[in-house]
């Protein structure tokens, strides 16, 4: 077992941790806070954007059986990248959208999917990527409070928060 994490934001992250969780290969998800300045935000502090977190998923993965570039492709098309700071109708900077790399690797992996999604884009006359792409070095992971983890498995019926383009991502695979 080769277990690796990967964090990112999609605007609310009550649908997103679902989208990862329900992916095979994904050990563990995880709710909480990243890419601001406040050590130790609570829910209340990030909503009103001034702690500069966006909410974020964290994903416990077994590369050995899915790949980063699987959960790459999820996050891209899972949300629209190109809406800044909102999805849907949360808006705010807590609703950004970002990539937390933890390795080199990743932000290769990262960066890589980015262009390819953004030539899918274009393809369909749909504007720039704005999503962030940055080492999750210097950004704690602040665990969110545990109402909110796992929420949409408490709470069937709850609020998934999410668009996205429409559209999917290109079948080529993203090479290293």
């Amino acid at each position: 077992m080769s277990t690796e994490i990967a964090y990112f934001a999609t605007g609310c992250f009550w649908g997103a941790e679902r989208r990862f969780w329900k992916l095979a290969g994904v050990s563990e998800t995880s709710v909480g806070y990243m890419g601001g300045a406040r050590p130790s935000p609570n829910y209340e502090q990030v909503c009103t954007g001034v702690t500069g977190h966006a909410e974020t998923v964290a994903v416990t993965f077994d590369s050995e059986l899915i790949t980063y570039e699987r959960l790459l492709e999820e996050f891209w098309t899972m949300h629209d990248p190109t809406s800044l700071n909102q999805q849907g109708g949360d808006i705010g900077t807590q609703y950004r959208s970002a990539i937390f790399t933890t390795s080199d690797q990743q932000m290769a992996k990262a960066m890589k999917s980015r262009d390819l999604y953004q030539i899918a884009l274009h393809a369909q006359g749909i504007g720039e990527i704005v999503s962030e792409i940055t080492p999750a070095d210097g950004h704690p992971y602040w665990l969110a409070e545990e109402y909110h983890q796992k929420y949409l498995a408490k709470n069937p019926n709850g609020y998934d928060c999410h668009s996205s383009t429409g559209v999917p991502f290109p079948s080529s695979p993203i090479q290293q």
